[in-house]
């Protein structure tokens, strides 16, 4: 049996399962930004999630579902039926994917598949899914957010709308030598001090073609693409074959930029970046993006917003099926809430422009 431990902040859920395969995706998922390490018995979390190859238990655990009264919804944005047995456990199976599941109200789940890939895609889900829960119920709440921090530890929170330059501002940031301490989402908490604690949100990384281009970075992530360095597998197929291709145009498809999914640890080898693992917030950075204009201050207020949080209820891809979030989570919103409004923030424009919108972000975040 192998096994990988992975913990933040006191938390932790250990992934076992019969495949090595399985753990070794697990370790280099969290490894960069959570602390995740191979476990003995002695090192197991209280929490598990165990995941197997096993066909034949899939067919049998899915055919137990689909054959009774069940419910369906989409997880992963794949379909899912799910049901609750007598005894308050809950089993779901998604059969495009040939995976089922088993979870159980003190926070164990069971996953067993087919297919290797998809088995360490669902573990790593549910592993962030139970450690999620468990910070969520000691008062963190989750920001909308790229961030990048300082030497110091002090951490620059970039807000804003789908496109309006989250990514762009951390990628650049991080390129000019602060760390990146999340691509997309955070943990955020406040302490009695007043200083609000950020940690990051593993999660594979999603970069424009375009905007990796612009930065410099396209050549080396192809020349290692190319060299056999697999990217992130739920990376749109024609993203891929761009880069087969040498093709650097951004890939569309109605309105939406499907993007390059890197593994977090690919931040550092393909994109040479440091990732950091925790820090304090210092300040919100809103930017919005507009092409053919000069990157410049705006004289306007951009506030903090309750729907700059995610909670279960606006949860889009991950509904809490298998009950691992607490049923209090709105209340760490409220308490980071009031304590984040009181950061400075600043509201600027950037354009297309890399160089210009590097030489404006370096003085504009440069330290008094």
């Amino acid at each position: 049996m192998h096994s990988t431990r992975i913990s933040a902040d006191h938390h932790a859920v250990t992934v076992t399962s019969n495949s090595g395969f399985v753990t070794d995706w697990t370790l280099r998922y969290f490894g960069p930004w959570w602390h995740a390490t191979s476990a003995t018995a002695a090192d197991q979390a209280e929490r598990t999630v165990r995941a197997d190859i096993d066909p034949e238990a899939t067919e049998l655990l899915t055919r137990s579902i689909v054959h009774l009264p069940h419910e369906e919804t989409e997880y992963a944005r794949t379909p899912m039926v799910h049901t609750r047995t007598p005894e308050g456990a809950v089993r779901a199976a998604q059969p495009d994917q040939q995976l089922a599941y088993e979870a159980w109200p003190a926070g164990t789940v069971r996953i067993v598949g087919a297919d290797e890939v998809a088995v360490a895609l669902a573990a790593a889900r549910l592993a962030r899914e139970s450690v999620r829960g468990q910070l969520l119920a000691d008062g963190w709440a989750i920001l909308h957010a790229s961030a990048v921090t300082r030497d110091t530890g002090a951490v620059l929170l970039t807000l804003g709308n789908k496109g309006a330059g989250k990514t762009t501002v951390a990628l650049t940031l991080a390129r000019q030598g602060m760390g990146l301490l999340a691509n997309d989402r955070v943990f955020v908490r406040g302490s009695v001090d007043g200083t609000v604690n950020v940690l990051p949100w593993p999660s594979a990384a999603a970069v424009g073609l375009g905007l990796l281009d612009a930065l410099g970075l396209y050549d080396e992530v192809r020349t290692r693409f190319m060299g056999g360095d697999r990217l992130h597998p739920t990376q749109d197929q024609r993203v891929t074959d761009a880069l087969l291709a040498g093709n650097r145009t951004p890939q569309w498809e109605n309105g939406r930029e499907l993007k390059l999914q890197l593994f977090p640890d690919q931040l550092s080898t393909m994109l040479k970046l440091t990732l950091t693992t925790r820090g304090a917030a210092e300040r919100f950075l809103f930017p919005h993006i507009t092409p053919g204009s000069e990157p410049e201050l705006l004289d306007e207020e951009r506030p903090l917003r309750e729907e700059d949080f995610f909670t279960a209820a606006s949860e889009d891809r991950y509904p809490d099926i298998f009950g691992l979030l607490p049923d209090n989570g709105a209340a760490g919103v409220r308490t980071a809430f009031g304590m984040l409004t009181g950061l400075p923030r600043t509201t600027f424009r950037l354009s297309h422009d890399a160089a210009a919108n590097t030489d404006f972000l370096k003085t504009l975040t440069a330290e008094e």
